[in-house]
C-alpha cells in the first residue's frame, strides 16, 4: 500500500490534526441486508472496503491517503420481507450530513465517498451535492459498480444482487465471508420490473418485486473467482485514477487566493 495510507481508526488525533488539511479521506458504505440463498448479509459492506483498499493502493497522489471506518448501514427497506439492517433514505441523508459535517469540523477537506449498495446510491450522491454549499471543501461520490469495465461480466449481471457479480468479487476478496453453501445457487423467482428497459433515463418500479423474485437477480452459482480478481484489479485502477483526478482539484480558497 502507499507509505501515507492511513486507517482513520487507527491513528490519533495529533495525526489527523498534522495531515486533515491535504489528505483525501475514503468513506465507504455498504449494507447489511439479504443477499438470496447464498451469499453474507455484509456482501455489499465488505465489497465497498475492498474496492476502496483496491483503490488506494492503485493510487499514486502524494497526498495523504485515509480510510474511514466502513459505514455497514444503509436504506435496505426493500430487503425487509427477508432480513435487513436498514434505515430510511431520510434517515441515511442525515447520517451522511453529520459524518461529512464533522469530517470537515475535524479538519478534512477532501472527502470522498464510495458506496457498494444501490439503494444508497442516490443519498449518497445528493450528500455530497448539498454538503458542499455548507463547506468550502471538495467531495466526491461514486458507486463502485460504476466504474467496472466492460467485457469482464455480462451487461446483466452488472451490479445485479446477490448474483454472479457480486459472489464472483466477494470469492476474490472476501472468501472467508463466504458461507459453505454458497455455490448452492439456483435461478431466481419471477423478474422484477426495475430491470427491465423503459428507455433512457426512466425509473420504473413496482411494490413486492423483491420479494416475489426470492432476493436476487440472477444465479450465483455462475460465479468465477478469476473474474473477480480480473475485476477488482480494475475496480482498483480506476477508482486509484479517480482519486488522484480527486486529490488534484483545487479548494475554493485556493482558487479565490491564486486570483488575487
Amino acid at each position: 500500500m502507499p507509505p501515507d495510507f492511513l486507517r482513520l481508526a487507527a491513528i490519533d488525533r495529533g495525526q489527523v490534526a498534522r495531515i486533515a488539511p491535504e489528505a483525501v479521506l475514503v468513506l465507504p458504505i455498504g449494507a447489511i441486508e439479504q443477499h438470496g440463498p447464498s451469499l453474507p448479509l455484509g456482501t455489499d459492506a465488505a465489497l465497498a472496503e475492498a474496492v476502496a483498499e483496491a483503490g488506494i493502493e492503485a493510487s499514486a497522489t502524494s497526498r495523504p491517503l485515509v480510510l474511514a471506518p466502513t459505514i455497514p448501514y444503509g436504506n435496505s427497506i426493500h430487503h425487509l420481507f427477508a432480513c435487513a439492517g436498514s434505515v430510511s433514505s431520510r434517515t441515511l441523508q442525515l447520517v451522511l450530513a453529520d459524518l461529512i459535517d464533522s469530517f470537515v469540523r475535524s479538519g478534512f477537506r477532501r472527502i470522498f465517498i464510495l458506496n457498494g449498495h444501490g439503494g444508497n446510491d442516490e443519498c449518497v450522491h445528493l450528500a455530497v451535492k448539498d454538503a458542499v454549499n455548507r463547506h468550502p471543501v471538495v467531495l466526491g461520490a461514486a458507486s463502485y459498480w460504476t466504474l467496472v469495465p466492460d467485457g469482464i461480466f455480462p451487461a446483466d449481471q452488472v451490479p445485479g444482487h446477490a448474483g454472479a457479480f457480486e459472489a464472483s468479487l466477494l470469492m476474490a476478496a472476501r472468501a472467508d465471508l463466504l458461507p459453505p453453501d454458497a455455490a448452492a445457487g439456483g435461478p431466481p423467482g419471477s423478474s422484477m420490473v426495475h430491470t427491465g428497459d423503459f428507455g433512457p433515463g426512466v425509473t420504473v418500479v413496482r411494490a413486492g418485486d423483491w420479494a416475489t423474485s426470492g432476493g436476487f437477480t440472477d444465479d450465483p452459482a455462475k460465479a468465477d473467482i478469476e473474474a473477480g480478481r480480473e475485476c477488482l484489479r480494475a475496480l482498483g485502477q480506476r477508482l486509484g485514477q479517480a482519486l488522484d483526478r480527486f486529490a488534484d482539484v483545487s479548494l475554493p480558497d485556493d482558487d479565490q487566493a491564486g486570483s488575487s
